[in-house]
């Protein structure tokens, strides 16, 4: 077997079926797999026959084997199979902060609590001996429940040859992801992880505040700490995870629960142009967006002396960004064109014409409040007087029962430690997209009790807002499905990340194959609806998968 023959549907060393190729780093590939033994989503990294990385990689994975801080993905085989080395990782369902980044900067509050997490587990790992040693956005990833999971530990500086790291060098990458995190802008002289380097003057790296406006201040210091040698106002440097940690504690607390839905937050801050302070001091007034386009700087190029020069993208200290208006288009002698069109009017003029408009409407609305009065009363009172007069009809309130609910969205729950974090989330919307023909499966089970590793799995609806659920009907495929409907114990509003934080309030148990339906056996009210899988039925093969075409939330 070689690197080139590992591909989709191959079984490796007889347990790791490869499902995707998610990454190629300098010959290396990357895969997504299943563990049949288990029944479990991993990543193994995938070395050809005679790579030179060998050696690398096997004493980098067991020097992150050693590891036992939980924000780190474990290893958990490295090997090697008809010539080929292969090294197995943790699988971990959610979003890496490139890819979030690629959508806006993150709050104050959020990028310095994600900082701490990597800190902390940074912190843990340096009192070994051991560094990480390729820190980066692409290494620290956004699980669904907005944990952070630090992956690639020693193996991935060992597939890029870049060497063991050292503490010094992980506490410098972590102070480039917090200014990232905080601007959208990366800390170097030339792009990088998708996003455009951050502007400097007379060869200084800009600070995050005067990148951004809104960024909190104590963050603004400790990102000066971290990255400028020496820092401003001769604050001290941060040159130790555990001197890092302790800063961003006294900053943004201690706590592990996330601040909030790390997407969610994220696309509400890009929306209004945003950032909260890390003491969730929020300006009365936000700032506008930032302006897209990149400013007019150019990274270090060579005078005619040959010495490296930088332009000089000059910015007061707490310059706030402004949006680019088109200059006035003229015909260069100060009048206006002739195809340019005619300025509008004053916003005293616009109020006025607005008022005038509301007036008409609400007289044309009289009027044909009138009109329709009169018609019923010419229809109760002529004609036939035989003729039984129906009770007029009173307008009410809609009622907020009845009709399907709508899902705002979902997402698999499939929770840590029994779990693994991740049951095939591209498909959940699938169970809600009005097809029978699309649907969404668990992984496959040697066992109908999902081999006796954990409780269930399932999925969980956002109705983005609390709703009165009166039924909820599952569409399974298979006989032999045993389906719970659960709602969060304690507050309703919000999704709990345990299977402990959820009561069931219907039972279902090995069903046929079509629609059952869940109702409470109380009167149920919640945003949140998880549709708990506790038994499979048995597909070809002989292994048990869970499938769900459909699911309808009744008012």
């Amino acid at each position: 077997m070689s690197n080139q023959t590992v591909s989709p549907g191959a079984l490796l060393a007889g347990r790791y079926r490869i499902a995707e190729l998610l990454a190629e780093i300098d010959g290396a590939r990357v895969w997504r797999a299943v563990d049949e033994v288990l029944s479990r989503a991993v990543v193994v990294d995938v070395l050809p026959v005679g790579d030179p990385r060998t050696n690398l990689l096997f004493d980098a994975a067991r020097r992150a084997a050693a590891a036992a801080d939980p924000r780190f993905l474990r290893v958990l085989d490295c090997d090697m199979h008809d010539g080929v080395t292969y090294c197995v990782r943790e699988w971990a369902g959610g979003r890496p902060l490139e890819r979030m980044l690629g959508t806006g900067p993150l709050t104050g509050q959020q990028a310095g609590w994600l900082a701490r997490e990597v800190s902390e587990a940074l912190e843990n790992l340096h009192r070994t001996g051991h560094a990480h040693g390729s820190i980066s956005p692409s290494t620290v990833v956004v699980t669904d429940a907005g944990a952070i999971k630090v992956v690639g530990l020693a193996t991935e500086a060992a597939l890029r040859s870049s060497g063991p790291g050292s503490p010094e060098q992980d506490v410098h990458a972590l102070g480039e992801l917090l200014f990232a995190s905080l601007t959208g802008r990366w800390p170097g002289p030339a792009p990088a992880w998708g996003l455009q380097p951050a502007p400097v003057e007379h060869g200084r790296l800009l600070s995050p505040r005067q990148v951004r406006a809104g960024v909190p201040r104590s963050l603004d210091d400790i990102c000066d700490r971290l990255l400028s040698n020496p820092p401003r106002h001769h604050a001290p440097l941060i040159t130790s995870a555990a001197g890092l940690s302790a800063a961003l504690s006294g900053v943004v607390g201690s706590s592990h629960e996330p601040p909030n839905q790390m997407d969610e937050t994220v696309q509400v801050a890009r929306q209004n142009g945003s950032i909260d302070d890390a003491t969730q001091v929020v300006p009365e007034t936000p700032p506008p967006a930032l302006d897209p386009t990149p400013p007019a700087y150019e990274s270090a190029y060579q005078s005619d002396n040959g010495h490296q020069q930088h332009s000089a993208y000059s910015t007061a200290p707490e310059t706030r960004p402004i949006r680019r208006q088109p200059p006035p288009p003229s015909n260069g002698n100060g009048r206006r064109r002739a195809d340019e069109p005619k300025p509008k009017g004053s916003w005293g003029g616009r109020i006025l014409i607005l008022l005038a408009v509301l007036a008409l409407l609400s007289v044309v609305a009289m009027a044909q409040f009138l009109l329709k009065g009169a018609m019923n009363n010419d229809q109760g009172s002529g004609g036939d007087s035989n003729k039984t007069t129906n009770a007029p009809q009173t307008s009410t309130t809609p009622s907020a029962t009845g009709g399907a609910a709508k899902i705002v969205k979902a997402k698999d729950f499939d929770p840590l430690p029994d779990g693994n974090g991740s049951e095939h989330p591209d498909d959940v919307g699938n169970t809600y997209d009005g097809k029978a023909s699309t649907t969404w499966t668990t992984q496959s089970y040697s066992r109908p009790n999902l081999g006796g590793q954990k409780p269930g799995v399932g999925i969980i609806y956002d109705l983005g807002a609390p709703t009165a659920v009166s039924k909820v009907q599952v569409t399974l495929k298979g006989d032999g499905s045993s389906v719970q409907l659960m709602i969060p114990k304690d507050d309703t509003s919000t999704s709990p990340g345990a299977v402990s934080g959820w009561k069931p309030v219907a039972t279902e148990e090995d069903q046929p194959e079509g629609t059952v339906t869940l109702t409470p056996s109380a009167p149920t009210q919640t945003q949140y609806v998880l549709v708990w899988l506790t038994k499979l039925p048995k597909e070809d093969g002989g292994k048990y998968r869970g499938t769900i075409s459909e699911v309808t939330i009744q008012k």
